[in-house]
This record gives structure tokens, sequence and C-alpha cells, in this order.
């Protein structure tokens, strides 16, 4: 083969096409790819690609597994264009990627994290209207941050109680339905907002006091600043509760509802997981297990099914 440039790029495009972003695999199956043209490869190997996937740098043992996963995913591709093409088994280099313990926010906690941020300078402006706002969302919808952090004006939907979320994970979109008092308190900002733009166009519908859309990282380091503030994080602490949290919180609550309603969370795990946005229902049955009061009520029904069968 005089190149493996063009047979990556097209597989990248292929992935791309049907949603999947590929940002750092598509640095890196390029990378590969120039690997594999420094060593004159006729064809894909498990040998090389465990040498690449083991190249320095990294050493680190889950960034070489997931190196080797982005080639493992070309290798399928490209077995069906070159038989002698040998696809790196799963096993190869194990690695079991540790979640992120975790936190469930209490009610209260989260009371204390709005009223900090609507007191936010300037008080009684903008800028805290539009922080209150963005978390109280985050923690009724379980929505993600980018998703949030992306609405626009058009995909607010007051009068009907729908978003519309356009930018989802893997390209994927979907509606969200809002309860009529999340879409009170979505009205009472849209309006704030208005005053506070004085006339001027934004698309977004989270906006900065100049009417910008809001960056990822300045609302991460208000967060931050808004946990110290009410204690959820030490004065000098750099780990803590997280902005993603919010979203844990929502699907255990839901799944909490249902088993105290006594109606099957396992039937109806699907209906959560569409909601959230998740690709796969394995994604979130994950929450099943993160949380001892979820695992409490699941224990309790398989109990109740024993009594029966007895």
């Amino acid at each position: 083969m005089s190149s493996w440039q063009p047979a990556v790029a097209a597989y990248i495009q292929l992935r791309r096409s049907v949603g999947f972003q590929l940002r750092t695999a598509g640095v890196a199956l390029a990378r590969f790819a120039a690997f594999l043209d420094a060593r004159g490869a006729a064809h894909l190997t498990r040998a090389l690609a465990l040498e690449w996937a083991q190249a320095a740098p990294p050493r680190h043992p889950a960034t070489q597994a997931q190196r080797l996963s982005y080639v493992r995913g070309f290798a399928r591709y490209w077995s069906a264009q070159d038989p002698d093409t040998e696809v790196p088994p799963c096993g190869l280099l194990p690695h079991r990627p540790h979640r992120a313990q975790p936190y469930l926010y209490s009610v209260a906690e989260v009371r204390r994290l709005l009223r900090a941020a609507r007191q936010l300078p300037p008080v009684g402006g903008l800028r805290g209207a539009t922080y209150s706002c963005l978390l109280g969302l985050l923690a009724v919808t379980g929505m993600r941050l980018g998703e949030v952090l992306h609405l626009q004006v058009a995909d607010v939907d007051l009068p009907a109680g729908l978003l519309t979320i356009r930018r989802a994970k893997f390209g994927k979109a979907r509606l969200v339905p809002i309860h009529p008092t999340t879409r009170r308190a979505l009205a009472a900002y849209a309006a704030q907002r208005d005053q506070g733009l004085e006339g001027r166009s934004a698309p977004a519908f989270f906006v900065s006091t100049r009417g910008t859309p809001l960056d990822a990282g300045t609302v991460h380091r208000t967060f931050y600043a808004l946990s110290r503030e009410t204690g959820l994080r030490g004065l000098t602490a750099s780990h803590g509760p997280r902005l993603h949290d919010f979203r844990h919180r929502f699907a255990v609550q839901t799944l909490i509802r249902w088993y105290r309603a006594g109606q099957d969370a396992e039937r109806r795990l699907p209906l959560l997981s569409t909601y959230l946005g998740h690709v796969h229902v394995a994604d979130t049955y994950w929450y099943l297990t993160a949380y001892p009061a979820l695992l409490g009520h699941a224990r309790q029904r398989l109990e109740a099914r024993w009594e029966v069968s007895a």
C-alpha cells in the first residue's frame, strides 16, 4: 500500500457522517497512518498496532489502551478491504477505566447554590439570573452542561414546555419536556435576559452580560467559586462536587421515585435513558450501582419477589 493516509481519512469521514466527532481519535489515527507509512507496512498487523500504542509518549496504561482501541476500530473497518488485516483483540492491553465517584446533592445544597448564584455581582443583574437559572436547569433536567450552553432562543419552546437539544453527544438530537415550574423559571429568566440585553440580538439562550454565549471554562470556574462559598468545597480544595453530578442526581432521584411508587424501574429505564440522551441503556444502568439507596430499593424488590415465589 503506497500510503495509509487516504484509508484512515475515509474511515474518519465515515464515522463522523454518522455522528461521531472523533476529535482525539482523528488526530491519533492520522499519526498512526503516518507511523504505518514510515514502516512501509503493506498490511495492518497486531504487532504494528501494539508497537504504536505503546510508543512513548505516552506510557500510561489507560492512554495506551485508548490508542489501541482507536486502531481496533479502524482495523475492523479496513479488514473488509484487506483480509490480511489483523484486528487487535480487546484483551491485548486490558485497562478498566475508573469512573469518578458521583456526588448526590441534597435539596438544601442545591438551594444554597442557587441563592449564592443569584447574589453574583452586580446583585440583581443579568449575571446572577443567568447562573441561577442555568444551575437550576441542570438540576431539574439532568442535561449535560454542553447541551445547556448550546441552547438557542429558538430551541426553548415555553408555550409547549419543550427544549430541543440539537448538539448532544454523538450528534444526536432530542426533545426534553420540562415541568410547568421549570417553564415559569425559564420565562422569568428570558424576560430579565431581554431587559438586560437592552435590545441587542443574542441567539444563545444563556448569555453573558455582553450578550455573548457563555464559555464552558468560565461556567466551571464560577461554579467552583460558588461551591467554596456554600461549603461544598474547601477554600483550597481542587476536587469536589462537579456540575456533571447534577445529571447523576437527576437520574438517581428519578429511579428512587419509581421504586417508592412501586413501579418497575427496570422496565422504565429505557425512558430515562432516552430522556438523558444516552446512546446505550447500559450507560444508564450504571446509576443503579452508584448509590447505596438504589441498591437498597433493588434488594427490597428482589426479596419481595422471593417471598411471592416461595
